[in-house]
């Protein structure tokens, strides 16, 4: 009997391996829930901003998978190689060029800059639109001050057509263009934040009419602003492939990995900055001294028929965001 019941008592060895499993499974555990609401676009509540950094979560998902394969756990190992890979598939292609549609009109320079309630070094912005010749700029936190400062420094002179919003705070929102504009006029979202959203229909020689609008949605930055998040994102312009062109650009408050960001790309859009492999750079996070690992919030989204050559992010001073500069093409008109 002794022998018998030594025979079945579970040995310090077998012991080892089930914690060992056990633990292989803990670890994987996080990275593959991670992916579930990725895939389904489900995120509700603190997911919402935690899903922002799903870029990091792919490296982070190699320590389960390092893991298992050095304690030699099998189907730990291979469920955490899927979900790499998985992760890997969702996040990746923003690194890498797609094809652009073959476009015959003129070229058009985009630039949108949160200005973060009128703080921006304001003479950085300026600097950049004059030395790159930018034809259209969007930007979002736009105060009176603003207003002000840049036309002093010459933004008037540099794009002379304009649909303005100035407000004190957050709210405000602008658009200035080197070519005439039509149609202007500030859409009110109603999400808790108030933001506004100037608009305007853009006219360049040898293209057909674009409409341009300034985006920003309200920022989930807590629970009970995440329905006014998804509110905000819902009531954006769709594009229209059969119908006139359009461009979405501004501080949208969501990335890539946001169902919501998702499903109005589905209307007809394409990120800029995707399209051309630079959709990882980061556009928000530590600028202003915030230990928040960037993240991509800011966009650019243009009509699938615009051809998008060139996206670069460059820094605004005083901003908690960067300024995004996209380098577009038209249809012939």
């Amino acid at each position: 009997m002794r022998t018998g019941l030594a025979a079945i008592r579970p040995t310090p060895t077998t012991g080892r391996h089930r914690h060992r499993t056990i633990l292989c499974w803990i670890t994987v555990a996080p990275a593959v829930a991670w992916l579930v609401v990725r895939l389904l676009g489900v995120e509700r509540g603190p997911l919402v901003q935690l899903l922002a950094f799903t870029p990091y979560v792919v490296i982070g998902s190699l320590g389960p998978l390092v893991l298992a394969l050095a304690l030699r756990r099998r189907w730990p190992a291979v469920v955490a190689a899927v979900t790499t890979a998985a992760l890997l598939a969702v996040v990746a292609p923003r690194a890498l060029p797609t094809p652009q549609p073959s476009t015959a009109g003129p070229a058009l320079r985009l630039l949108t800059a949160n200005l973060l309630i009128g703080s921006a070094d304001l003479r950085t912005l300026v600097d950049l639109v004059r030395s790159e010749r930018v034809d259209v700029l969007v930007v979002q936190e736009f105060t009176p001050a603003s207003a002000a400062g840049l036309d002093r420094l010459g933004l008037d002179r540099l794009l002379p057509y304009r649909q303005l919003n100035p407000m004190e705070g957050s709210p405000g929102s602008g658009l200035y263009a080197r070519h005439p504009i039509s149609d202007e006029g500030v859409r009110q979202l109603r999400g808790g934040w108030g933001f506004t959203q100037a608009y305007a229909t853009v006219t360049v020689p040898g293209a057909p009419p674009v409409r341009v609008e300034s985006a920003h949605p309200a920022a989930p930055y807590a629970l009970d602003q995440i329905d006014a998040w998804r509110n905000d994102l819902a009531a954006q312009p769709a594009a229209a492939p059969d119908g006139p062109l359009s461009i979405l650009a501004g501080d949208f408050n969501a990335t890539l990995d946001h169902a919501p960001l998702r499903a109005l790309l589905d209307t007809g859009y394409a990120d800029a900055a995707a399209a051309v492999g630079a959709g990882l750079t980061g556009t928000w996070g530590p600028y202003d001294g915030d230990l928040i690992p960037p993240v991509v919030i800011d966009h650019v989204l243009v009509d699938r028929r615009i051809a998008v050559r060139d996206v670069v992010v460059h820094p605004l001073p005083d901003s908690d965001h960067r300024m995004v500069l996209a380098d577009l093409r038209l249809p012939a008109g």
